[in-house]
């Protein structure tokens, strides 16, 4: 299954503001055991249409929410999603040809459709969390050594 990525635009300001008053409120409501809570939506005439909603979506709408209420614009990706090599690379913000280098590396698992490749978004996900974490160890390493030559890093 193939899922594009879109760039989403930012929140206008009204957005991000309703978005924060939204997040608290149904904060609120999320402190429960309960594997499902009952919202209601208004349609268009005033009617009310009750709907049962799994509590680990509305935690994934309240992360939605959170984000948008801090201006920032937020993208759904199924974690089984296979995505392009422009949509691989556009997610670890590199240009598609060192993305195309890594795959054919072996840093990152695909596979093709024809001649095209496909990334599975979680191994791209699993990608990105190696590479962060060796990223913090080589940080933690150069702070390490600033400190043993005192370089006034108090």
């Amino acid at each position: 299954m193939h899922t594009a990525i879109t760039s989403q635009p930012l929140p206008s300001a009204a957005e991000a503001a309703l978005a924060r008053e939204s997040s608290r409120v149904l904060s609120a409501c999320l402190q429960t055991r309960s594997d499902a809570q009952q919202i209601e939506l208004h349609d268009e005439q005033g009617a009310t249409h009750p709907v049962r909603v799994p509590v680990s979506a509305l935690r994934l709408l309240l992360d939605v929410l959170t984000e948008i209420g801090a201006g920032n614009a937020v993208s759904i990706i199924p974690i089984h999603a296979e995505l392009t090599t422009q949509e691989a690379a556009d997610a670890l913000n590199v240009s598609r040809p060192h993305l195309v280098r890594l795959l054919e590396q072996g840093d990152i698992p695909f596979h093709k459709v024809g001649t095209h490749r496909r990334v599975r978004y979680q191994d791209l996900m699993a990608y990105k969390q190696r590479i962060d974490a060796q990223r913090h160890e080589a940080l933690d390493a150069l702070a390490e050594e600033a400190q043993r030559l005192g370089l006034g890093y108090d």
